[in-house]
């Protein structure tokens, strides 16, 4: 993982921080508006379900996480570790991998299929319009495997 320096002072970082909402964040929405165009119903954030996935859909048997690039530690640049308090983002962000990939072994073994949708596939029309368009695809084909990532 890459480091990043943090410009912002201890006061500031933590009023930025609390501001990240958990649910409904932008790449969620742009995603459940797109399925609902499509004529996709689903269920939100399932209290019942593994992990509690954004979207859950029933009559596919088909669950969709909305990662954002910095908490899942995606690959891309936005998924770098701040530079201050490395250590903890480290720890953090490993944490944050473990619970992901126990509740995608516990939803797979529920007989869902889990389809993740990386926020940074969602910054700009090209890329949202070709991920999304690959998350139809998936959701509607009955093979294919259990996990799949955009």
């Amino acid at each position: 993982m890459e480091f990043m320096a943090d410009f912002l002072t201890p006061e500031e970082r933590s009023e930025r921080m609390s501001k990240i909402r958990g649910s409904d964040t932008r790449p969620e929405l742009v995603v459940r508006r797109f399925l609902h165009s499509r004529g996709f119903r689903y269920r939100l954030h399932a209290e019942d379900l593994p992990g509690r996935p954004d979207v859950v859909l029933p009559r596919y048997r088909s669950v969709v996480f909305v990662h954002g690039c910095f908490w899942h530690a995606h690959s891309c640049q936005n998924g770098r570790v701040p530079e201050s308090r490395s250590d903890f983002w480290k720890e953090k962000f490993r944490n944050n991998k473990l619970r992901d990939a126990r509740n995608k072994r516990a939803l797979r073994k529920l007989g869902w299929r889990v389809h993740i949708v990386w926020e940074c596939s969602l910054r700009n029309k090209k890329s949202a319009d070709k991920a999304l368009a690959t998350l139809e695809r998936k959701i509607l084909s009955v093979l294919g495997t259990q996990d799949e990532e955009e």
